[in-house]
């Protein structure tokens, strides 16, 4: 047997355990240190980052000027320059508070599989942003194998500041909207609109001023109705949406406007339409807004109406004549068309326009690039922007750039 440990023995064992204790207990606690000191100034390096942030937010734009007083100081500024000077400037400019909201181009897009989509373009940024797709119960129809070289009509218009979607064809070549849809870019959201009077269009004619759209003709089913081809109507869309209706107007003489999708041009207190496009003979009319009247169509318009046509906020009406690629515009006092400029490779065979701001946006044949022209200058400037990859541009409006906040 063993001989049991003597007192002495055992007091010098429990003094060696407490000092290897001790001992890695102190390794322990500076091996632990240099790693705990890091996350720390890690930890305050991060608080430091938050409070430089928030500071930052809560700066004002212009020191010594409340916010609301510096936001309308700023939107005299060109949007080009607020955009350059900081990120806080930049912010505003696209937050919903801005009291002067700077301008995009809203496209209808589609592809190779003719699926259609909507896009707006940031002049800013020079980038295309997509917009939330339309709530539909069922795809629009772009292509029909029953029209090999045609493609079916889909009608968007712009009634500031709002992007409407108001006419299509489904697969059984039927209205494909019981209502208009109706797009508000700040916050970005669709909304329904007041279902269609008498029947939903597969196309119509169709204008807007001041808020109010103008829906007049079209074609619901496959079968002629000339109660439908006749009619006319009006949305006023800047009241509130529980009193949204449409007021019926004065009906057109006859049912020549029904026979394809027609843009309605603001002018002069009148809307003016042509009922086919190109230089083929065509009927022309003009409806006054203040008298609820139907008018005919000065022969001079009528005559120089050879394409896609609009009018921008002075009420000057644009025309491409989509053969030779002449910008021309409609002189009410003489009846009769000025040249603004001629490009035969970016303007012939003109598909669609829009105008605002001194600029005219053409989408080009064939929809492969946007054709910007500046009729401020003398002879026009004209510059292209080419569509998202892989798309083609169906149509274009001039709209309030969407927000995104001011955080």
């Amino acid at each position: 047997m063993a001989a049991s440990a003597t007192p002495a023995t055992k007091r010098a064992k429990l003094i060696s355990n407490r000092k290897h204790h001790h001992h890695s207990s102190s390794m322990n606690h500076h091996r632990n240190q240099p790693e705990q000191s890091i996350q720390e100034d890690h930890e305050q390096q991060c608080q430091n980052k938050d409070c430089e942030k928030k500071k930052k937010q809560h700066e004002p734009l212009l020191p010594g000027l409340p916010d609301d007083i510096a936001r309308q100081c700023l939107s005299h500024l060109p949007p080009s320059l607020l955009f350059t000077v900081c990120h806080r400037w930049r912010r505003v400019l696209y937050s919903p508070s801005f009291p002067s909201p700077t301008l995009s181009v809203c496209s209808l897009l589609t592809d190779s599989d003719f699926s259609l989509s909507f896009a707006s373009y940031d002049p800013l940024t020079a980038k295309w942003d997509p917009l939330p797709p339309p709530p539909l119960s069922s795809p629009l129809l772009l292509k029909h194998p029953s029209f090999v070289s045609r493609l079916l009509p889909v009608q968007t218009l712009s009634s500031s500041p709002h992007l409407l979607l108001l006419s299509a064809s489904r697969l059984s070549l039927e209205p494909a909207l019981p209502c208009p849809l109706i797009f508000h870019s700040s916050p970005p959201r669709w909304q329904v609109g007041p279902a269609f009077p008498l029947s939903p269009r597969r196309w119509c004619a169709t204008g807007s001023i001041n808020g109010s759209v103008y829906l007049f003709s079209g074609v619901g089913s496959s079968k002629y109705n000339a109660s439908l081809a006749k009619s006319a109507f009006k949305w006023d869309t800047t009241k509130n949406s529980s009193h949204w209706k449409w007021d019926p107007l004065a009906p057109l003489k006859d049912g020549t406007f029904c026979r394809e999708a027609v843009e309605a041009v603001y002018s002069n207190g009148r809307l003016c339409m042509v009922n086919l496009r190109g230089r083929c003979a065509k009927n022309g009319t003009v409806y006054n807004v203040r008298m609820d009247q139907w008018e005919d169509m000065p022969s001079g318009l009528l005559s120089g109406w050879t394409g896609p046509a609009c009018a921008d906020e002075r009420g000057d009406i644009y025309v491409v004549d989509e053969a030779v690629g002449t910008l021309r515009v409609y002189q009410w006092g003489r009846d009769t068309w000025r040249t603004v400029v001629r490009d035969e490779d970016r303007l012939r065979g003109a598909a669609q326009m829009a105008a605002r701001g001194g600029k005219l946006c053409v989408v080009a044949a064939g929809g492969e690039a946007l054709v910007v022209v500046d009729v401020r200058v003398k002879g026009g400037r004209i510059w292209t922007v080419e569509p998202p990859r892989g798309k083609k541009m169906l149509n274009v409006h001039v709209l309030p750039r969407m927000s995104r906040g001011e955080s």
